[in-house]
């Protein structure tokens, strides 16, 4: 029985439940988010955070109040001027869900992290903004020796910047816009070709005729068609339209000759494919399969609450045994139309292959332990079941550091030379090179291109030097950033506009949802967001 607890909860995030469902919703609420630099670009990310329902988060900034924050900072009042940023955001973001607990320190973030490294153990994620290069290539090896993932994000002038670091991100649900059902009509298993075979399709009366699940036509039109055929399913395009005829033909005549309207048959001819279509694994679920970690030596390595890795290679040697190269079925069926009897009917056919399915890996993943020596250490309740339905969706993201992105020797300098020479690319890489040139000035100059009134025109020069400097140093040879975007940059003087932050800080929400609930998939690259353009690329180097 639910609590009036669980009826508010269902009631406040019903929406949200929706998309990501109560596990990806009891995930979010346990999540402790560290936003580094809470100005505009922050507090938009903690915000949709915030009202997502996290469980808790840490704002860390040094900053005052100032007449700056006020033109682009929804998240702080006038008469908060002069008070300390980190105390006034924290306390609005407060208000917008009163079930997120929230706490500030007021300290700079990179001195924070310096003097205590051990700071970021106690988050699941650390949101950084508004952080230079060097600052981040610190943060990044210090999250990465703690296990926690970074997301860093940036607002400079008319340009955003986004990136994710963590060593690897596995996904169960990445939950695909379109898939296809998973009937396994051409491998039909005895208790549905059984429950196909009791229907004695000729001798129902009309009524009866017509709320026949289509699952059951195909599956009799497809046994007489192998009878007839030595066993094989219709292959070519002449043979899969004789197919459907045959399905037309199991349409009900009239007393006048006319044929009956019957959805069953229409949902039939629509499913044909079925008939034909190999059940297959995906490529990106056959490289997790194949991957050195969907091995027994994962239940060494096994953790619990972490079972990705030795239900992969449980996964994997189902496919090799039981499932004879095929993934375990996932027990779901469509909306069709069928008596309400017959729908269930059907339904627990499904079901209950999926569950012997489930249990099988769930065997091996126990079988892979007692032979690592840790009998006791089995997978989650439920989790192969889980694991088995989404076993067409599993994707796994792997991320190169950030350092390995822009040392000489490991950039990819070949990739930015192309995304510069590309049309659609060119602009948005441009804005990637720049910005990583505007650090180096600031690294220099203790100030960003264009800051300083009167010194554009030198600042200009400077930030277009740097940027050649950058293309040249990761080998990205013949290419160039482009002269305009350098100018625009300096022109805005690396201001954190709130129309680019507000942007920025939904786009990052999103992947600190992706990442906190382990749906969706996440980008694996750069992504540079031109609000020049409206456009975003995500750059792979």
């Amino acid at each position: 029985m639910s609590s009036p607890g669980d009826d508010s909860r269902s009631k406040r995030y019903d929406r949200q439940i929706r998309i990501w469902g109560a596990e990806g919703q009891s995930r979010l609420e346990a999540a402790r988010v560290l936003l580094l630099n809470c100005g505009p670009t922050g507090s938009e990310t903690l915000k949709n955070l915030v009202l997502g329902g996290i469980a808790a988060f840490t704002v860390v900034d040094a900053a005052r109040v100032s007449a700056r924050d006020l033109g682009n900072n929804f998240f702080v009042a006038p008469e908060s001027l002069g008070e300390p940023r980190a105390k006034v955001v924290t306390a609005l973001l407060k208000e917008m869900n009163e079930c997120v607990a929230g706490s500030y320190v007021e300290t700079p973030p990179e001195a924070l992290v310096e003097a205590d490294p051990g700071f970021v153990d106690r988050f699941d994620l650390v949101v950084a903004t508004q952080m230079t290069e060097p600052h981040l290539l610190h943060l990044e090896s210090l999250c990465r020796s703690k296990g926690v993932k970074l997301l860093a994000v940036r607002s400079y002038g008319l340009a955003g910047y986004m990136r994710a670091s963590m060593p690897e991100h596995t996904v169960i649900e990445s939950k695909p816009d379109t898939q296809v059902d998973d009937l396994r009509l051409t491998r039909p298993w005895p208790a549905l070709r059984e429950f196909a075979a009791s229907f004695n399709i000729e001798a129902l009366d009309d009524g009866a005729h017509k709320h026949v699940p289509y699952v059951v036509l195909i599956q009799q039109a497809l046994e007489s068609w192998r009878r007839e055929r030595g066993g094989a399913p219709p292959s070519t395009a002449a043979e899969r339209a004789e197919f459907k005829r045959r399905l037309a033909g199991m349409r009900r005549v009239g007393p006048e000759g006319v044929p009956m309207e019957e959805e069953n048959v229409d949902e039939a001819l629509k499913a044909a494919f079925h008939a034909w279509t190999q059940p297959s694994i995906p490529p990106e679920v056959r490289r997790v399969l194949e991957d050195e970690r969907a091995s027994p030596a994962a239940a060494d390595a096994h953790t619990p609450g972490d079972d990705f890795w030795l239900l992969a290679a449980a996964l994997r040697a189902f496919v090799a045994n039981e499932g004879g190269g095929c993934l375990p079925l996932e027990g779901s069926i469509p909306d069709m139309h069928a008596t309400t009897d017959l729908y269930l009917r059907l339904q627990r056919v499904y079901r209950a292959e999926a569950e012997a399915h489930a249990a099988a890996v769930e065997a091996h993943a126990a079988r892979m332990l007692a032979a690592a020596g840790r009998p006791g250490g089995g997978v989650a309740a439920g989790a192969a079941r889980h694991f088995c339905r989404n076993a067409r969706n599993l994707r796994v993201v792997r991320y190169r550091t950030l350092a390995e992105e822009v040392a000489p020797e490991s950039a990819r300098g070949e990739a930015l030379a192309e995304a510069l020479g590309e049309e659609g690319t060119a602009a948005n890489a441009s804005l990637y090179v720049l910005l990583r040139a505007a650090d180096r000035f600031h690294s220099t100059h203790g100030s960003f291109p264009g800051v300083l009134e009167g010194e554009v025109e030198a600042d200009m020069a400077a930030l277009k030097g740097l940027a050649q400097q950058v293309v040249a140093e990761v080998g990205a040879s013949g290419a160039a950033a482009a002269d305009d975007y350098a100018c625009e940059m300096c022109r805005l003087g690396a201001a954190e506009l709130h129309v680019v932050a507000a942007v920025m800080g939904g786009m990052a929400a999103q992947e600190a949802i992706k990442l906190i609930t382990r749906q969706f998939v996440p980008f694996g690259g750069t992504l540079i967001y031109n609000a020049i353009t409206s456009t975003t690329s995500v750059l792979d180097l």
